[in-house]
């Protein structure tokens, strides 16, 4: 019985929008950056908490709103704050890694139809040893920064 119970509590939380688990990690405060109509591209923020000894490498990113998606990073390039494609996501064992505006985020490529606020979107993670952890995040206005320029070669 209390294991029911407890499941069922676990699905509530997760159907609400609280944090994602899988194991020993975690994903909070998730968000879609909600777009004007027409907008093709969004990315999406959280953050990812390793409460295990080893660390994790987040290494690909799936939702069905959008045709691609991609971990995505900025780095300074002459003189220019630039976003760029990475291989991975590395959340150090006991740490975490923020997505963030300006920072480590999901670009979602492509969107395959417009985003409504408040709406919930589906978004997978794949770690390098080939689990996946599944959650929703809202789509929100994200605070500051501008995610969609300076994409480089």
């Amino acid at each position: 019985m209390t294991k029911t119970v407890s499941m069922l509590l676990a699905m509530v939380i997760y159907m609400a929008g609280g944090p994602a688990w899988a194991g020993t990690f975690g994903i909070h405060a998730p968000m879609v950056r909600m777009v004007p109509p027409g907008q093709s591209v969004s990315a999406a923020f959280m953050i990812l908490h390793n409460h295990g000894i080893k660390e994790r490498s987040v290494v690909a990113a799936y939702s069905d709103v959008a045709a691609a998606v991609e971990l995505h990073n900025h780095i300074m390039e002459d003189g220019m704050m630039k976003m760029r494609r990475v291989d991975a996501i590395v959340i150090p064992g006991h740490g975490e890694v923020v997505l963030q505006p300006g920072g480590s985020h999901i670009m979602l490529i492509g969107l395959t139809r417009s985003l409504e606020m408040g709406e919930k979107v589906a978004i997978e993670l794949e770690f390098a040893d080939g689990e996946r952890l599944s959650f929703e995040a809202p789509v929100q206005m994200a605070p500051g920064g501008h995610d969609q320029a300076n994409h480089g070669d």
